[in-house]
């Protein structure tokens, strides 16, 4: 098994249906074991394209969305959906294939490294591109390049722990030609253990609604997280009473005309004046 199809059965174990791209050179193994799959191949005309598509179905779905892009074009191509995926705090995953080092290179990383490719400019190689990881990494919650087959498991592994645990922003695994293109001795890799979120006893609850009743000023700030908790959200304001004030990507889970909404401008002078 190469490399390249043991990334496609891990993401099928982890439940991906969907992926989004465009195929190229280098990420002929990713696309070969694709076609023996049960992910659909989703193909836009750029990778723009295929990551607002991504976005669009992690949205709906709630699940992560997923694509495959090229080196260097591709992954700056698909760098303005990143953005808002980052911004809007939605989980997508790019993978892309990148160019190894070369041998000669005195600053090459080695078998085991776990540090980033260094830059290799001006050799002339298909889609060269310098730091690869570095181009989206602020745009990601992380940006990485796997140094060995096992690296690229736990990347993974970690982009659904991210998904699931933390703050759901996109993320950017670059695999080396050398590595996608290579067999994979070891056993096929299984979908790691899933996060499970510790649950409050009583007690904070109860610290919770006494802190509110005590409250003088209460305000309520519903962000993207609330989207689709929006009758909940309005419950707890009108139970309190507390006015409320939506950030852009928290608009709608309160009506505009309910006479608690505050507004979804965080940024107005009104807003913070009433946050204050």
């Amino acid at each position: 098994m190469k490399i390249g199809e043991a990334v496609v059965r891990l993401l099928e174990s982890y439940g991906v249906d969907h992926v989004f791209g465009i195929p190229g050179t280098h990420s002929i193994e990713l696309y070969r074991a694709l076609s023996d799959s049960s992910i659909t191949h989703i193909l836009p005309r750029h990778e723009q394209g295929a990551g607002f598509m991504a976005d669009g179905y992690a949205r709906v779905t709630g699940r992560p969305g997923v694509c495959f892009v090229i080196t260097g074009p591709g992954v700056t191509n698909i760098l303005t959906p990143l953005g808002q995926a980052f911004s809007d705090s939605v989980p997508l995953l790019v993978i892309s294939p990148v160019n190894d080092p070369l041998p000669d290179a005195s600053d090459a990383i080695s078998a085991n490294s776990t540090e980033l490719i260094p830059r290799q400019l001006n050799h002339g190689r298909l889609h060269e591109i310098g730091d690869q990881s570095a181009v989206s990494r602020e745009l990601t919650a992380f940006s990485e390049t796997a140094a060995d087959a096992e690296h690229l498991y736990q990347l993974i592994k970690r982009a659904f722990l991210v998904f699931e645990s933390e703050r759901p922003r996109p993320v950017h695994i670059s695999i080396p030609l050398s590595i996608l293109q290579s067999d994979l001795i070891e056993p096929p890799w299984q979908q790691g253990a899933t996060w499970i979120a510790d649950v409050a006893d009583a007690s904070v609850f109860d610290a919770a609604t006494q802190a509110l009743v005590a409250a003088q000023r209460p305000v309520i700030l519903a962000g993207g997280g609330c989207r689709h908790f929006g009758e909940l959200v309005v419950a707890l304001a009108e139970k309190i009473p507390a006015p409320v004030v939506t950030t852009v990507a928290g608009r709608g889970a309160i009506q505009g005309t309910h006479p608690l909404c505050a507004g979804s401008q965080l940024a107005t002078a009104n807003a913070q004046e009433l946050l204050k």
